[in-house]
């Protein structure tokens, strides 16, 4: 969270959830013949769920590159008018959600640049746990930034070749029989810390990249004689593509007119997807390791049935993310599954300030009770995660007020704990109400009858029944705490509250 986003309450951003959110989700295309703007505004358009704070398309037709972006949702953004000047068969789009660099046009993507050996465009989902360091090491070999993002830094340090900003600092990099871009990719990748997912333009084709942990997703698909990379596959399958395989942690892949060809960027360490891909990030319709979100989703719902059931009449899900995971407990505990909450779907993010009833009722913006399913019964209310805790209080009560005579809530992830470094926007300790208080005391908060989490052991269980690698592993640091990256200590600080008040990180 930073100072330049609206609020309705002191913590609480206008688009009235309480939930964590994704910094990003990112594009990319090489297909000739075909509009690759268009299929990108598409691609985007599916990934919209990613980031709703702004959007862009960068393309190249082999000589010259064009871009738009702008602040909004995908279909705010573009229309007939800005995309059809966006010529090419070579694209690459973003959905941002600021987590690094404040919230405002000049930290919009892709970055787009022009270098000596053509138009360069990054666009990037994680966070750089040494952006910092890496910014002020630009800096001092003179290179300007016009923005507080470390999407920039990326793309700055990939538009020079490597001797320029390491300051004579010698890199064990294979060279041979590597291109011009993978050199300077492999290069960076040595030196970054912390997640990135990248789809990087050039003048002839595309790279797509993922951190040697595999901490946020990346998948490959292939359409009419192209090849595209997104987030998550669901953007495959909105644009007709097939979909061929995940990008492998620390690996580097190239799309051009020889087709595909793929080259180590930086040895794996231990994997470790963000595993809150599972319980909230990704499309139900997304495939992960081999498997669909929706059914991990269910099974989480049942696995929190044998750990946590509850002596009522009915199941209700916090729609829409938690649908599944209220499926799977209503098969595990027989209890009949039904909608009580109504959802206005057309909230989305707002910036007209609500006045002060509204504030106080703001849940009731987003949804209404439904009081025929609701009235005298004894109801499970499932949700897939609390972070701050500042709407299962008014959800409860909306419960009540439609009639329930009992409302027994179960979270579907265990309690969130810890803040996240790796491009997720998960609070701050201060803010995250499960560090400061015990499950009791959260239940009385929210006024719920009981409450109770999913294990972490399983929800680690639910994961990975159905993950086809082997190889697979997953990072649950926001739960346990346990991070797979070294953290520096000034994130851990109240340093890092202030540089987040100042735009220049979080």
């Amino acid at each position: 969270m930073n100072q330049h986003m609206n609020v309705v309450s002191d913590d609480i951003p206008l688009h009235l959830d309480d939930k964590p959110h994704d910094e990003c989700g990112i594009f990319g295309i090489y297909a000739p013949g075909r509009d690759v703007a268009r299929l990108t505004f598409f691609g985007l358009y599916a990934l919209q769920h990613r980031g709703q704070e702004s959007a862009g398309i960068a393309t190249s037709d082999g000589r010259t590159a064009y871009f738009h972006k702008g602040m909004g949702l995908v279909s705010q953004v573009f229309n007939e008018e800005n995309l059809s000047p966006l010529k090419g068969h070579i694209a690459i789009g973003h959905n941002r959600y600021s987590t690094t660099g404040s919230s405002n046009l000049r930290n919009a993507s892709p970055y787009l640049i022009e270098t000596v050996h053509g138009p360069m465009g990054v666009a990037h989902n994680g966070n750089l746990t040494n952006a910092l360091q890496l910014r002020h090491m630009l800096l001092r070999r003179g290179v300007g930034l016009s923005s507080t993002t470390d999407s920039e830094v990326i793309t700055q340090m990939l538009s020079a070749p490597p001797e320029v900003w390491l300051d004579g600092h010698y890199l064990d990099i294979n060279g041979d029989n590597l291109d011009l871009w993978q050199t300077r990719i492999q290069a960076f990748m040595q030196i970054a810390d912390g997640a990135y997912s990248l789809t990087i333009l050039t003048r002839d084709g595309v790279y797509a990249v993922r951190d040697p942990y595999g901490l946020r997703p990346l998948c490959l698909g292939e359409i009419d004689g192209g090849y595209v990379v997104a987030s998550e596959s669901c953007a495959l399958m909105t644009i007709g593509a097939k979909y061929l395989r995940e990008i492998e942690p620390g690996e580097i892949v190239r799309l051009n007119a020889d087709g595909i060809s793929s080259i180590v960027g930086r040895e794996p360490q231990r994997r470790a997807l963000c595993i809150f891909e599972y319980v909230y990030f990704a499309r139900p319709d997304s495939m992960l390791e081999g498997q669909g979100i929706h059914s991990v989703r269910q099974r989480m719902g049942q696995q929190l049935a044998r750990e946590a059931p509850a002596d009522a009449d009915i199941i209700v899900p916090v729609p829409d993310s938690a649908v599944p995971a209220a499926i799977g407990f209503s098969q595990q505990s027989g209890l009949p599954y039904t909608e009580g909450l109504t959802k206005n779907r057309y909230i989305g993010r707002t910036f007209i300030q609500p006045d002060d009833q509204l504030r106080r009722d703001m849940v009731r913006l987003k949804y209404n009770p439904l009081a025929s399913n609701l009235k005298g019964k004894r109801v499970v209310l499932v949700d897939d995660s609390i972070v701050r805790g500042n709407t299962s209080g008014p959800l409860v009560q909306l419960i009540r007020d439609g009639g329930a005579t009992e409302v027994h809530v179960r979270v579907s992830s265990p309690p969130i704990r810890h803040p996240c470094f790796m491009g997720v926007d998960m609070a701050t300790y201060k803010q995250l109400i499960a560090h400061k208080l015990d499950i009791e005391s959260i239940r009385k908060q929210i006024g719920a009858d009981s409450l109770d989490y999913l294990s972490l052991p399983g929800m680690l269980r639910a994961v990975e029944e159905g993950v086809q690698n082997e190889k697979s592993g997953h990072c649950t640091a926001c739960f346990s705490g346990q991070y797979p990256v070294s953290i520096p200590e000034w994130l851990l600080s109240d340093e890092r509250d202030k540089l987040i008040l100042e735009g220049v990180w979080g």
